[in-house]
């Protein structure tokens, strides 16, 4: 099994995107702790993977909060002994043109982006270093490479992650830490199904063309990314073994974007 045993914490993994990761890590032999604002939701996401809380376990953590997430992966750590992967997943969606943005919304998104992938990443590192390697994966997005209309703060977070990346790729290489970043496209999923009605109402048009003339109108194939796509990479990323891998951004887009 390609993780077999290696110890996983992905963060917003109640539900979307996260759930699916750490439903393929856990098939591949991974530890998993389900890390999610909403603790029922780590908890009941956990126990699908696992009933016996032997190998899934979940915890609270606002990624905004410095305690809250120095205490989820202490007891990542606590439970399972050691932190081998942390994939920094929790994220919102704000829709808005950015002269009515509220500064209290682009403070909002950049937290949770920026601050929560500084704040895991550190609180990880600090496990990594002492056992000698890890691998630290930022799901960032198509928007990590190009800009969309009406999402300010979002495009921006995204763009930061690929830096953040390179950086701990730089600094974690002689510790035998990667530091990657997935970048998908839209993906159907709650945040995504949110944007929908909102881009359809700001934009002046129907719903069916946000979905075939904005989200995938530069596809090859007019489909959606899949969570299944994209837990894919994040599989990838996570089993490569070598500093080979490192500060890299690999997108996932049905050909949206391409590099």
């Amino acid at each position: 099994m390609r993780l077999k045993d290696k110890v996983a914490v992905v963060t917003g993994a109640a539900s979307g995107i996260g759930k699916e990761i750490a439903r393929s890590f856990a098939e591949a032999g991974a530890k998993v702790v389900i890390a999610d604002l909403n603790l029922a939701g780590a908890q009941s996401a956990a126990a699908e993977l696992d009933s016996s809380k032997r190998r899934a376990i979940g915890v609270v953590m606002d990624v905004t909060s410095e305690s809250q997430v120095d205490a989820g992966i202490a007891t990542a750590v606590g439970v399972f002994g050691r932190l081998d992967i942390l994939v920094s997943n929790a994220g919102i969606q704000i829709v808005a043109p950015l002269e009515d943005l509220p500064f209290a919304a682009w403070k909002q998104l950049l937290a949770i982006h920026l601050d929560g992938a500084f704040l895991t990443t550190r609180a990880a590192l600090r496990h990594m270093y002492r056992q000698g390697g890890g691998s630290i994966i930022y799901m960032g997005s198509v928007h990590s490479k190009e800009a969309s209309v009406l999402k300010a703060p979002y495009v921006t977070a995204k763009h930061g992650l690929i830096g953040l990346a390179k950086v701990v790729a730089k600094e974690g290489a002689k510790h035998g830490v990667r530091a990657n970043v997935i970048c998908p496209g839209f993906v159907r999923t709650p945040l995504v199904d949110k944007q929908i009605p909102e881009q359809a109402h700001k934009l002046g048009i129907s719903e069916e063309a946000v979905v075939k003339e904005v989200m995938l109108k530069e596809t090859v194939d007019g489909e959606f990314t899949t969570v299944q796509d994209v837990a894919a990479a994040a599989l990838f990323f996570a089993a490569f073994d070598s500093n080979a891998l490192t500060g890299q951004s690999l997108i996932v887009s049905h050909g949206w974007f391409m590099q």
